[in-house]
């Protein structure tokens, strides 16, 4: 009899270890307990989403949808405002000022060759990684992020779409400037399209079951430039109809040279060819697009046997302004151009949060990008790494009005900040020209304080969050 109750304890105690993840039992890892995570880029989305009111217009049914199940943070900020850092700070977890990763045009794997990308991090613990898409900048997928990973054109749009590469050699520098600078309807199916293959091929991935908890990417290229998509998006906003975006026309008068600089030349000759409100038409129907990608794969998850049990997360490596303070494209440090998209379902049982999130709730504190690493680390019940710069918003997830008092900080190149609080933004520029906003009543970034004297204890508050050492900038060879 004491054989056969020692029998039972050890029968139990062996279960008890298996169901804790990371060990082999029979022969075969067994770590149930590890909730899956869908991890959605949509590329330089702006706040033109529904739930976001960015634009009175726009139609995004399936972003809307997926905010009525997770936690929006809508103030949320990019590391920097463009696409390699960017990614890469999400991806590693290091923030542009620690990594020294500041332009598109650096190898984030020669500046920081040491960090461990998000998904080699969960595959060191046991999980199987996949992407798809643009996740990295373009051809810098890292090899150990991966366990597979479906390649993709970059430019989401068949070959003869898109300029061959050199064609540019011969041409004046204004159409080289404005070759990537386009918009317009594309004769295709969105079967046809990059975009569409790369969430075909993840959404087959949630059809299998696996023996791995998993990490599971898809970027998708559009609202990407150029604004090439199915004629059925564009369909969806009549151009006559199509609205422009507020602008102050004098808003320029009380900057610097350099954010004058920064909002550059692209406004006078988009108004002067008459382009402005076809320019948004098309930026309107490639979100529309990207929404569309993104209803695909929310369906194959929910459709899946994996929807109880995983993480999704939808984020945009930066906004956009469409001729606000005179200014296109990103490379500035403007709200619309640093604030960007993230949202967060988990579902009960997660490790760190076996409750599960709230839902269908926003949290209007301050969040960054660089917040997502050590956040789904803890979600998934592993150790946060100390090097990580952001923080874990399980306490947002929790409590969306919990007390938060991080500042997010946006970096452009090398030495210049901007720092973003819920009632203030402060930019300092290389040239020590300076910018002060009060959000509680100017929202659209207007009116610049920092030459009133009386705001000079707000500045000082503000210059306290900018790097003391941030990592040089890259000598350009």
């Amino acid at each position: 009899m004491k054989n056969s109750r020692l029998g039972i304890v050890s029968y139990f105690a062996v279960l008890v270890l298996c169901r804790a993840g990371d060990v082999y039992c029979q022969g075969k890892q067994v770590d149930s307990a590890r909730p899956n995570i869908l991890f959605i880029a949509v590329d330089d989305l702006n706040d033109w989403t529904g739930t976001l009111e960015g634009h009175p217009q726009v139609q995004t049914p399936n972003l809307d949808r997926f905010a009525q199940e997770a936690v929006n943070f809508s103030n949320n900020y990019c590391a920097a405002p463009a696409c390699n850092p960017s990614r890469t700070a999400v991806m590693t977890g290091l923030h542009t000022y620690t990594s020294g990763m500041y332009h598109n045009y650096q190898d984030w794997r020669e500046v920081i060759p040491d960090a461990e990308t998000m998904g080699e991090y969960f595959r060191k613990h046991g999980y199987w990684s996949g992407g798809a898409g643009k996740i990295f900048h373009y051809d810098q997928v890292a090899p150990d992020c991966w366990d597979a990973y479906w390649p993709s054109q970059e430019k989401n749009m068949p070959e003869q779409y898109y300029p061959k590469p050199g064609a540019t050699v011969n041409m004046p520098v204004f159409e080289r400037m404005y070759m990537d600078f386009d918009w317009s309807p594309i004769p295709l199916a969105d079967e046809e399209t990059s975009d569409f293959k790369s969430v075909k091929w993840v959404s087959e991935q949630l059809q299998k079951e696996h023996d791995k908890p998993f990490f599971l990417a898809c970027g998708i290229y559009r609202p990407h430039v150029p604004w090439y998509v199915p004629q059925k998006y564009f369909d969806m906003y009549p151009l006559e109809t199509v609205q422009l975006p507020k602008l102050l026309e004098n808003d320029l008068d009380d900057l610097g040279a350099r954010a004058r600089q920064l909002a550059g030349i692209y406004h006078k000759h988009v108004v002067a060819a008459g382009q402005w409100q076809k320019a948004v038409q098309g930026y309107l129907a490639s979100i529309s697009f990207a929404d569309a990608m993104v209803g695909r794969l929310l369906d194959a998850l929910e459709n899946s046997d994996h929807a109880s049990n995983t993480i999704v997360v939808i984020w945009s490596d930066h906004g956009w302004m469409l001729g606000e303070k005179q200014h296109w494209r990103k490379f500035a440090l403007w709200e619309d151009v640093a604030r960007a998209v993230l949202m967060m379902k988990v579902p009960k049982g997660a490790t760190g949060l076996p409750e599960g999130a709230q839902s269908g709730v926003r949290s209007e504190r301050v969040t960054s990008l660089v917040d997502i690493y050590p956040t789904l680390a803890e979600l998934c019940g592993f150790p946060v790494k100390k090097e990580l710069d952001g923080h874990s918003l399980i306490p947002l997830l929790k409590d969306s009005k919990a007390v938060w008092d991080y500042p997010a900080i946006t970096t452009f190149q090398y030495s210049e900040f901007s720092i973003r609080t819920e009632d203030w933004r402060y930019i300092r520029y290389k040239d020590d020209s300076e910018e002060l906003y009060d959000h509680r009543v100017d929202p659209d970034e207007w009116t610049n304080l920092a030459g009133d004297s009386k705001y000079q204890p707000v500045i000082e508050k503000m210059s306290e969050y900018i790097p003391a050492n941030p990592a040089p900038g890259p000598v350009r060879r």
